[in-house]
């Protein structure tokens, strides 16, 4: 005899009030009955539905992935599925589109053959060998006894072993499913008898739509900015998400806009975030703090506004490196405006520098006993760090004018020069990877030992400088593997083939130093360069060699020459050479 059946989605529609039952929050309410209610997780449905066409049912499934992404609901409708029945199916389907006789106990737990099992509250190999000893009984009422055990990590290694036979020789009503955030943990000895299944993060724009459809179902007004910050704040788990947005519906008392969830999560206005973030690059300190505080005052936490900094830094390095279309999807207008416009700004050396403090940041304001004073710190450090001069800036500085602004200093960043924007900064030439130098004398005029009279005049001068002092191997490298890109005295900036050994921009900046008896600075570019020294020589030789040959081919025209290979017929012409006045008549 078969039970009443309803349908699921019109159940989900009735209030609590409705349903004449206590209040259940929307996580609950909300929860997925089908594969194809089961959002973000489309591979693993797949997979699943052409197993069950095929009858390929494995005997245990294993299910991994972050908290609230779907790991208990996909067990239970998995459980639905191999207990499915109505009239006309009578066997495992994936198809359940109407509630089979089974069903609303399945997804209550509290089905007789389908039992739950925490293994965080049931660790040990008594538990173990009570379910084992019940899986040897056939199901009382459905057609497969599934035993669901949740955060199967927490199991003992008695526990796991004791568990290994039942799960790989299993009788054939029984099926296991296992769910666990800590895959790592789980010996392998388990998740080989398993088939493993990883629920994936759930994308914003995926969790914004399912969130404003759920408002929609509870008649509740919640506009595109709210429900994108809900949906970011979730960080791809639904359950998260829908418990902000339960919490969101009680904050507030009509329609939810953005500026109720950011004061109810403490979260800055992201417009907000990138002009802050635009201050500070602009050095402008003092501005950046007067923001700082403006957004705390409104409820924005420090540690989240730092948090926000940082996200926005990456959005930006993101455009700067990939283009605009590799941008966050969900900025607004306004946002991606602003994320367009420092991409375009800022050197990359300066984002990866701000991504790097910020992170640093981050640490020290958890941890500090006032996150606002830290925060303070943060923004200052960035505020003047972008004053700081780029790897790009010192190698133009180095090769415009050696040692000229700057102070005694390794290449750490302290290095003083003339103040310039991130704007002028950007627009300079081919940008400077990575600059290989040391100190620099602050005065021109400095003496020098003796070995200072050594004048390096190009670059050609520099290698022979390292063959007269027996350097085969630096030579060699500098010929072969080496483009220029400009020289002057004591500043030679350089582009590297992939050949070339990692410290030679070292390595020379040492040598000529003790050599010359004076400081050079070595920056490696990315600039292409010219042809190396090696393929110069190439160039020449074979210029030259064409260049014989064709006053070889002028020279078997002249009549004496032509005469001569009369008399020997097989002559060749191997070379030929401008004689000295000294030997004769040069037209002979």
């Amino acid at each position: 005899m078969m039970a009443k059946r309803k349908d699921s989605s019109s159940s989900k529609e009735k209030s609590p009030e409705q349903a004449g039952s206590a209040y259940a929050v929307l996580a609950r309410k909300y929860r997925p009955g089908t594969f194809e209610e089961l959002i973000g997780q489309q591979a693993m449905v797949r997979t699943l539905t052409n197993a069950f066409a095929l009858g390929r049912i494995a005997q245990a499934y294993m299910l991994t992935g972050v908290r609230g992404v779907g790991k208990t609901t996909t067990a239970r409708i998995l459980a639905r599925a191999l207990n499915y029945e109505i009239d006309g199916v009578d066997g495992p389907s994936i198809d359940m589109k109407e509630m089979g006789l089974h069903c609303e106990a399945i997804m209550e737990s509290r089905h007789v053959d389908v039992l739950e099992m925490d293994a965080a509250s049931h660790t040990g190999i008594d538990d173990i060998r009570e379910l084992i000893e019940s899986a040897r009984y056939k199901p009382i009422s459905a057609r497969m006894k599934v035993y669901i055990i949740d955060e199967v990590h927490m199991l003992s290694k008695a526990a796991f072993n004791g568990l290994l036979k039942t799960l790989e020789e299993p009788p054939d009503h029984v099926r296991f499913i296992f769910a666990t955030t800590e895959i790592r943990k789980v010996p392998v000895t388990v998740l080989s008898r398993c088939q493993r299944f990883d629920l994936r993060r759930v994308d914003v724009e995926m969790l914004r739509d399912h969130f404003a459809k759920i408002a929609g179902l509870e008649k509740k007004k919640v506009d595109d900015d709210a429900l994108t910050l809900i949906a970011r704040a979730a960080e791809g788990s639904v359950r998260d998400g829908l418990s902000i947005l339960d919490q969101a519906i009680a904050h507030a008392s009509d329609t939810i806009a953005g500026s109720d969830v950011r004061a109810m999560l403490g979260l800055a206005d992201r417009t907000r975030v990138f002009e802050l973030l635009e201050t500070l690059f602009n050095g402008n300190a003092k501005e950046a703090l007067e923001s700082l505080r403006a957004l705390y005052e409104e409820g924005a936490e420090p540690v989240q506004i730092l948090s926000d900094l940082a996200e926005s830094v990456h959005v930006v390095t993101r455009i700067a490196a990939a283009g605009k279309d590799a941008g966050d999807p969900t900025l607004s207008e306004a946002e991606r405006s602003h994320a367009e416009t420092l991409a375009e700004r800022l050197d990359m050396g300066l984002l990866t520098r701000a991504w790097q403090v910020l992170l640093k940041g981050l640490e020290e304001a958890n941890s500090a006993p006032r996150p606002l004073a830290a925060a303070e710190m943060v923004l200052v450090r960035l505020a003047y760090m972008a004053e700081l001069p780029t790897p790009s800036d010192l190698a133009r500085i180095a090769a415009g004018d050696a040692g000229q602004g700057m102070s005694n200093s390794a290449p750490s960043g302290n290095v003083s020069a003339p103040q310039s924007t991130p704007t002028a900064r950007a627009s300079g030439s081919a940008q400077a990877q990575r600059v290989v130098a040391g100190e620099v004398d602050t005065a021109p005029g400095t003496a020098m030992s003796a070995q200072a009279r050594i004048d390096l005049q190009s670059f050609a001068d520099v290698i022979s400088l390292v063959e007269d002092k027996r350097e085969p191997m630096l030579g060699h490298a500098l010929e072969n593997a080496v483009r220029l890109i400009r020289f002057a005295p004591r500043n030679i900036e350089i582009s590297l083939l992939e050949s070339a050994p990692r410290t030679l921009p070292n390595e020379l900046m040492t040598k000529l130093k003790t050599w010359t008896g004076e400081q050079w600075i070595v920056a490696v570019s990315d600039g292409k360069g010219g042809a190396t020294v090696a393929e110069e020589r190439k160039v020449r030789e074979r210029q030259e060699a064409e260049s014989k040959a064709r006053e070889i081919e002028e020279l078997k025209d002249h009549p004496a020459v032509k005469e001569l290979f009369e008399y020997f017929p097989g002559a060749k012409i191997h070379d030929v050479r401008k004689l000295d006045s000294t030997d004769g008549d040069n037209d002979q």
